[in-house]
């Protein structure tokens, strides 16, 4: 029977903690295979079995810290045919082997949360600490980890699966912006002191999604000074074409005809009229996007958001993006969605709407420098010219929020592009045919 130990963490480390085992007792492994990951206070590490076998015995589980050279599990290994152990020489290897630090730890604490139970692959389960600070480091967003295919049990993401992804990643690295660093005084002023009742008040522990989606925003505004523009748009000729062609859509094509396909195609054409807020900013350079790719916030049942994209939107007639549009969401719901399909978007929009909100004020899609919210359709009394002068008539209404990166969008380019957006919804063309 093979003991596997606690290995060496570097000089003046005696002891880890154990993050995650990614076997359990009847389950083989093959030789070099991570079986666990670990943590000290400095860094996060993936510890290989060292042997062939089947793990027999777990002595430790999460979150226990044990000292090194401590037995951690049984193996017992995989013999030759005539009975005798592969892995006899490889115990002292195992007993002296050190693990060299894999990446710097990056707030331990913070990221030891208790698991969650979370439908998607990409959970507690399935992001250690390890890959969350990889993740940081090397700008992946959620939405590209939960693509990549894991290699560990239950499809779990290991890092050499990161690293192999990175390997190949199209979408390039050098475009995404980093955030500049300014020389501020720390704050004199205290931490407000948050009044909690015990038995009345409870503490939910972000989960590690919540916590990337968290330092995502706040990486977004620490990089771009945000504005927000607002527009009121007439958009009763929009819903009365659906009206009438929704059923029809239905019947041809056997999917759902929704508003995003017309949102997606009346941002598509205001981009080009004004392609700079098509753009990336790389340092003090400014990178105008050719492709016009249109990314739309999904929500998931879980209650997160992910982002797919409708690539060269421009060039696609209203029925291939509805058809897109449905095949893209279908995929998110399903969690089905491939890499292609998240990556490369140059513009997002949202539609809060879906959820009742009047308005928002959305956080840039990093690293893109602008992002549509959609708010509700409501019916309301209106004051419009017609040719016996003016009327009050009842019409569907919605506002448009247009949040920006005020570095490279100005007041006039943000404010003209959204009027030209609102201008296509208004003057939507009620005899468009799908």
């Amino acid at each position: 029977m093979f003991e596997f130990k606690m290995p060496k963490m570097g000089e003046s480390i005696s002891e880890a903690t154990i993050i995650n085992w990614l076997k359990k007792v009847g389950d083989y492994i093959e030789a070099e295979e991570t079986l666990l990951e670990v943590a000290t206070d400095k860094v996060d590490s993936e510890v290989p079995s060292p042997v062939s076998g089947t793990i027999t015995e777990i002595r430790f589980q999460k979150d226990a810290i044990v000292e090194v050279g401590t037995v951690l599990a049984l193996i017992s290994p995989l013999t030759h045919e005539g009975g005798t152990s592969k892995i006899e020489d490889k115990k002292e290897e195992n007993k002296n082997q050190t693990i060299q630090p894999s990446i710097n730890r990056q707030r331990l604490s913070e990221n030891r949360q208790p698991t969650t139970d979370n439908r998607q692959r990409i959970t507690d389960n399935f992001l250690s600490p390890l890959i969350i600070s990889i993740a940081q480091k090397e700008n992946l967003s959620i939405e590209e980890l939960q693509q990549i295919q894991g290699s560990g049990a239950e499809g779990r993401l290991q890092k050499s699966d990161v690293f192999n992804y990175l390997k190949n990643r199209k979408y390039p690295l050098k475009s995404i912006p980093q955030p500049t660093t300014y020389n501020l005084q720390p704050t004199t002023f205290p931490k407000p002191k948050i009044n909690f009742v015990e038995g009345k008040d409870r503490i939910v522990e972000m989960d590690r999604m919540r916590k990337m989606i968290a330092d995502h925003m706040v990486y977004s505004k620490q990089t771009s000074p945000h504005v927000t523009s607002y527009l009121e748009v007439d958009v009763t000729n929009v819903v009365n074409w659906r009206n009438e062609n929704k059923d029809t859509f239905q019947e041809k094509y056997g999917e759902k005809l929704t508003f995003t396909p017309i949102f997606i195609e009346a941002v598509a054409k205001a981009i080009q009229d004004f392609p700079l807020i098509n753009v990336s900013v790389d340092e003090n350079k400014i990178i105008v996007h050719n492709d016009i790719n249109i990314g739309m916030a999904t929500a998931l049942p879980t209650g997160n958001l992910i982002v797919s994209v409708v690539k060269k939107a421009n060039k696609k007639d209203i029925t291939s993006i509805a058809k897109e549009v449905n095949q893209l969401a279908e995929s998110a719901r399903n969690n089905k969605l491939k890499p292609e399909d998240i990556q490369g978007s140059t513009f997002t929009i949202s539609n809060v709407g879906t959820f009742g909100s009047l308005m928002g004020t959305p956080i840039i899609n990093q690293p893109e420098v602008a992002i549509l919210a959609l708010g509700i359709i409501k019916k309301r009394p209106e004051v419009i010219t017609t040719e016996k002068g003016d009327e009050i008539a009842i019409r569907s209404m919605m506002f448009l929020s247009l949040s920006f990166d005020h570095r490279v969008v100005d007041g006039f380019l943000g404010g003209s592009f959204l009027k030209r957006v609102g201008d296509n919804l208004e003057q939507f063309n009620t005899s468009t045919k799908l």
